[in-house]
């Protein structure tokens, strides 16, 4: 099993809920879209599966390890099994693109070849495949503070691509992106990720995109799971059910309501385009 999370609850210390009784499992290899309005708890799902929120309540196990009171040197060791892309990734603007690629195995080389590879990167071509897989190869060099939004997402999932971990975690990964890259980008970590047989948990705000390039969707809503099911079984009703009580839009793909002329989410045509 990927991860176990039994009642999991989430209280910050200013006593806001952000997760409540989450109950959620996961096989090796799982394709999984989180969705939901903004503010659900997506985000802070996707921390206590990467670890770096701990639950208030509950009991998590990640990669077949329980996470309740690992030490500093296990939780590391834990952390560097798992992959996070981030919506803004965390990567100084000085660097080098291809030493935030690198960066992807740091956790899991020893210390004086991590410390080598910030003065020299160690395995250029190994970065310079993980960006040609999205276009990139040719900012191998190119300093992160002069790529757009877009390009430094991309850099991003590059690195966790290098890093080749166990489980994949996605926060939004395509937001900077429009809406034909988007959909491309997000096809390619789901089939790199159904190569290699890793778990992939990926929050979204485009519906449509979820629907159409994972398997299983998880609808989250103030901070509780609203529904777990095949992208199938998926219909228009349980979504704008998800949406309607934040007065919100069901998001798509165009981040527009649909139109009567356009395909439903759940639509075989429209799942096509990325599966």
């Amino acid at each position: 099993m990927s991860f176990a999370l039994d009642g999991v609850g989430l209280t910050h210390a200013n006593g806001f809920v952000a997760l409540d009784s989450i109950s959620l499992r996961a096989e090796k290899g799982e394709r999984i879209a989180l969705i939901g309005p903004s503010g659900a708890g997506k985000t802070s799902l996707l921390a206590v599966l990467g670890t770096a929120l701990a639950p208030t309540a509950g009991q998590a196990r990640i990669l077949e390890t329980p996470t309740a009171g690992l030490s500093a040197g296990a939780l590391k060791a834990l952390r560097a099994r798992i992959g996070t892309v981030h919506q803004a990734p965390p990567i100084p603007g000085r660097q080098r693109v291809v030493t935030a690629v690198l960066a992807g195995k740091l956790g899991q080389w020893p210390a004086w070849k991590s410390l080598a590879s910030l003065l020299y990167p160690l395995d250029i071509g190994g970065a310079r495949e993980a960006l040609a897989r999205l276009d990139l190869a040719d900012k191998l060099f190119t300093r992160c503070d002069q790529l757009s939004g877009g390009q430094l997402q991309r850099v991003g999932i590059a690195r966790v691509l290098y890093q080749q971990p166990e489980l994949i975690l996605a926060d939004e990964p395509v937001s900077a992106l429009d809406p034909a890259l988007a959909l491309a980008t997000v096809r390619l970590l789901v089939e790199a990720a159904e190569h290699s047989g890793t778990t992939l948990v990926s929050s979204l705000h485009a519906v449509d995109l979820a629907l159409s390039c994972f398997p299983r969707i998880v609808g989250i809503k103030a901070g509780r799971i609203a529904f777990d099911l095949p992208a199938a079984e998926v219909n228009d009703a349980l979504l704008h059910e998800l949406y309607a009580s934040e007065g919100q839009t069901l998001p798509t793909l165009a981040s527009e309501p649909r139109s009567a002329a356009q395909p439903a989410a759940n639509d075989p045509a429209t799942r096509a385009a990325c599966c």
